[in-house]
């Protein structure tokens, strides 16, 4: 009997350290970072090699994390899913790494920041317009200043071909995000 008892304590702090917010922030980090990684390459086998720039997978998984978690999260899923990616894929390219990198870590931030004055929909709007010019300055300061190769990089190209990508994540992000969120009681 006091066996069972205490079984049934333990099961119960479980549960509670399970339910905790700083657990669910750490269990959906990394799971949005496997997201990071696996979807992706998804988009390769059934569109193609270049379907990342024109969907841009891996965006959505560090969008999803910065509505949810904020810049942290956000980042540790941007980083995780660009280096890991690219041991287990060679996507992206060493070369694009770092500039990936950067992308995503940027909008990460800014949309961590945007979300704590603006609903979801504005916050992604915002951070797209806002993220898109701070990496044109990146770029511009990386090759202008640095010295740094292109590799190929234009915003303006990446922008137009990422349209399709654009509006998928305008659709589905603060959805998913909402739908999560409500779904794992973000509020405890």
């Amino acid at each position: 009997m006091i066996e069972k008892v205490e079984a049934i304590k333990k099961q119960k702090v479980l549960r509670e350290i399970l339910s905790s917010k700083k657990a669910k922030y750490i269990v959906g980090t990394i799971l949005l970072s496997g997201i990071g990684i696996v979807l992706p390459r998804v988009f390769h086998v059934l569109a193609g090699a270049s379907s990342g720039a024109t969907f841009l997978p891996m965006h959505i998984a560090v969008l999803i994390a910065a509505l949810l978690f904020g810049a942290t999260s956000a980042s540790i899923v941007a980083g995780s899913s660009v280096i890991f990616s690219y041991l287990l894929t060679g996507m992206p390219t060493a070369e694009r790494l770092p500039y990936m990198l950067i992308e995503l870590i940027i909008y990460a931030i800014l949309l961590s920041i945007f979300n704590k004055k603006f609903n979801s929909y504005i916050s992604l709007i915002t951070t797209i317009i806002v993220g898109r010019v701070f990496y044109s300055v990146i770029l511009f300061i990386a090759i202008n200043v640095f010295g740094l190769p292109t590799y190929g990089i234009s915003v303006i190209q990446s922008i137009q071909t990422g349209l399709p990508g654009i509006a998928i994540q305008l659709a589905c992000v603060p959805i998913i995000a909402k739908v999560i969120k409500k779904g794992i009681n973000l509020d405890v």
